[in-house]
């Protein structure tokens, strides 16, 4: 009977969880890891290599874009890009077209957000430049009217007709109102369509087939400055400071009628101004940087026809300022700060991002950080796209988090912008990279380098040595072959690339690689891994490594496949 020492022990693991950064790689859970890039830890025996980004071919933006954004118009499915020298252009995904929207100077470089009204249009609100509307042909201003001043109400009228003048922009609306008599003369005019188009306030008829006249009315035009925009309730909400403008019902452009209006927050719990609104799950919810409140139950007075609606402070402490980091997901509402990612579901806030605290004293906090969901292996998934310090070298990365799960992804290095969007019914997620568009995790036939740390497993005994002897990787291929690198790791020492093909490695006193050189002079480089081909594969070979702790590092630059399990085999040695 062999001894205790010379015992042959098997570790398997297959319950494949996410990332765990936070705690020491010997502490985390059995079936955690200490890194996963571009690994999708699916289920028990399935992680998933995610695939590659996609360049969209024939899109390319005349500027460098600084905002992106996606609506449908006339269920054609669009990417809107505002670009860094104040023009915008447009992208139909489903055809990959590009058209022009507006000329340079027109919008705030970086001060500009949409939001789509119905499916019928786009509005637009902007820092610096106003409100304003795309139909898909036509930018117009909103330019509608704001107030109308009865300068004199004349006399002798009966049935008088209010007509305003036509706007002067192409695809504008023209304003319409109606005369209120008191007597025979006119004490006020209701508008009933507040018109869009105008760059300066219209001139007004009136004419009274009863003979009446004198009357002398003008207009003022709504110049609304924003920093965000939604729609909820059948009306449009602009944020500007500490305030939120409100519309009529039923309409975008109408905020002089009764049922319109604003609400300015003053609660000490918003400590600076409104970063972000944003409509979902049936409330419109206000974010500040440490404050959240939740406007719901928006309704009409039946008497006087004004919007009654309810104002809660559903957090106090927490908010963001990160305004396109801010999104839907499910029935929450997922969003981080610069200290951690948190859920809001109803008036409860949760962190979810405990296993992934370590990575936020890495992220540089002055670069735009863009988030959505997205289906990654038929998996809808949440990813907030930052620059990333690793060891000194600034990266773009995702961390994208499923199921109680997070792992990282990266797309390229120069996104800019990320957004979601909806093709044939799938939420995809779209980025620039400057000028260029490309869609994430879409490209199956592309390598892209991947990295698996697992935990430093005790295997039951963290106090006893351990000696690996060997190692097995399972993994389902597809059609392309992979090649794989694998390391063992113990708590304060990694093990050379192991080579799965069983040809001579040589090595230094330093256990580094010895180069060969060919007959032309070139150093012939030493690869560890195997290369096989379609279904599943074992790969194994000896793994000698010392430890208290033992665990497996893979990296690899291949075509998607899938990793279904690691096994190592490890004799017991002396405790202490």
């Amino acid at each position: 009977m062999a001894a205790l020492e010379q015992k042959k022990s098997y570790f398997v693991s297959k319950d494949f969880k996410g990332i765990n950064v936070k705690n020491n790689r010997t502490a985390i859970e059995e079936g955690q890891f200490a890194w996963l890039e571009n690994a999708q830890p699916i289920g028990f025996g399935n992680i998933k290599i995610v695939n590659a980004p996609n360049n969209i071919g024939g899109v390319t933006f005349s500027n460098t874009v600084t905002y992106l954004a996606s609506a449908n118009i006339n269920n054609d499915e669009l990417l809107f890009a505002f670009q860094e020298d104040g023009s915008a252009q447009y992208v139909n995904i489903d055809t990959n077209t590009l058209g022009n929207i507006a000329n340079a100077n027109t919008f705030t470089n970086g001060g500009v957000q949409i939001v789509q009204w119905k499916n019928e249009r786009v509005l637009i609100i902007d820092e610096n430049n106003g409100y304003k509307t795309w139909d898909g042909t036509n930018l117009v201003d909103i330019g509608s009217v704001a107030s109308v001043t009865i300068n004199n109400g004349g006399s002798n009228y009966v049935s008088p007709v209010v007509s305003f003048a036509a706007p002067g922009q192409t695809g504008g609306v023209t304003a319409t109102g109606e005369a209120v008599l008191l007597g025979n003369t006119i004490s006020q005019i209701i508008v009933t369509e507040a018109g869009t188009g105008y760059t300066a306030a219209p001139s007004i008829s009136i004419t009274d087939s009863g003979g009446g006249s004198g009357a002398n009315v003008t207009c003022t035009l709504l110049n609304q400055d924003g920093s965000s925009i939604a729609t909820f309730s059948g009306r449009t909400w602009i944020a500007d400071g500490r305030t939120v403008y409100y519309s009529a019902a039923d309409t975008y452009n109408d905020f002089v009628s009764v049922s319109s209006g604003f609400i300015t927050i003053t609660d000490s719990t918003l400590r600076t101004d409104i970063a972000q609104i944003i409509a979902a799950n049936n409330f419109l919810y206000l974010f500040g940087e440490d404050s959240i409140n939740v406007f719901s139950d928006v309704r009409i007075n039946s008497i006087t026809g004004e919007t009654l609606f309810t104002n809660t402070n559903v957090s106090a402490s927490i908010g963001s300022n990160f305004k396109f980091a801010i999104f839907p997901y499910f029935r929450s509402i997922l969003f981080l700060n610069k200290y951690g990612v948190y859920a809001l579901v109803g008036a409860t806030t949760s962190k979810i991002s405990d296993e992934i605290d370590s990575l936020f004293t890495n992220i540089d906090f002055t670069k735009p950080i863009t988030a959505g969901q997205v289906l990654i292996n038929n998996i809808l998934c949440a990813a907030w796209t930052f620059t990333y310090d690793d060891d000194g070298t600034e990266r773009k990365i995702q961390a994208v988090f499923f199921d109680r799960k997070w792992f990282v992804t990266s797309q390229g290095n120069s996104i800019t912008r990320t957004v979601s969007a909806v093709q044939d019914g799938n939420i995809l997620l779209y980025g620039t990279t400057g000028t260029n568009l490309i869609k994430f995790y879409q490209n199956s036939t592309a390598g892209i380098e991947w990295e698996i740390l697992t935990a430093l497993w005790p295997m039951g005994d963290p106090i006893r040595d351990k000696q690996s002897l060997k190692v097995g990787i399972e993994a389902t291929l597809g059609s392309a072959s992979v090649i794989l690198g694998a390391f063992i790791d113990s708590e304060n020492q990694q093990s050379p690339v192991i080579d799965f093909s069983n040809t001579v490695l040589w090595l230094n006193d330093q256990n580094n690689p010895i180069p060969w050189i060919n007959n032309s002079s070139i150093v012939i480089g030493w690869v560890g891994g195997i290369s096989a081909t379609s279904g599943y594969y074992l790969y194994r070979a000896d793994a000698k490594m010392y430890g208290k702790y033992l665990g497996l590092t893979l990296t690899g630059d291949t075509v998607p496949f899938t990793i279904n399990g690691f096994q190592l085999e490890h004799e017991l040695r002396a405790r202490f």
